[in-house]
């Protein structure tokens, strides 16, 4: 079988297929590797000899790849403090969000009598409350694009920046 990049695959049974061979050497690579057809650089590549190419970091060490400034920025403090704002603000707001919505579906199930009690005409506290459940989605909404806008947006657009730049000249990020 031929993969879409035009490399010869190996059947499941470990024979190699007679569609596009090219007198090359075997590959070992299992016929379901959903991965196959991305290859990673330099991997299962030839390297110009017509032997293959080193595959590892020692193939990687003297290339700064894109990956390697995507990991570096995710270190950095800048980005762990804009994940600490996001997270401060985030786990309370949902905890808080899930535990009022929660009680009001156990309340609704087990106690009908005080979901039913009219306030004002035909309106009930059941009525009230699920308005209350818009009510609150809308203001969790507003406070969260406030509190990116006041405490996160202009970190994290500097972080973008600085990722472009150094990944203006990686090899791998360039467009």
């Amino acid at each position: 079988m031929q993969s879409s990049t035009g490399r010869s695959r190996l059947r499941g049974d470990g024979s190699e297929s007679a569609v596009g061979q090219h007198d090359a050497a075997p590959v070992d690579v299992r016929f379901d590797d959903p991965w196959y057809d991305a290859l990673a650089s330099a991997w299962g590549e030839l390297d110009g000899g017509g032997g293959a190419a080193p595959v590892g970091p020692a193939a990687r060490e003297e290339e700064r790849g894109a990956a390697d400034v995507y990991v570096e920025v995710q270190r950095s403090a800048a980005f762990q403090e804009v994940r600490r704002r996001y997270r401060r603000f985030v786990i309370p707001g949902v905890a808080v969000f899930f535990s009022w919505y929660v009680g009001y579906v156990v309340t609704a199930t087990t106690a009908p009598g005080l979901m039913a009690r009219p306030v004002v005409g035909a309106v009930n506290v059941a009525m009230l409350a699920g308005l209350g459940q818009f009510l609150t989605t809308f203001l969790f909404t507003w406070a969260y694009a406030r509190h990116a806008r006041l405490r996160r947006d202009r970190a994290a657009l500097d972080l973008r920046w600085d990722t472009q730049e150094l990944t203006r000249g990686a090899v791998g990020g360039e467009r």
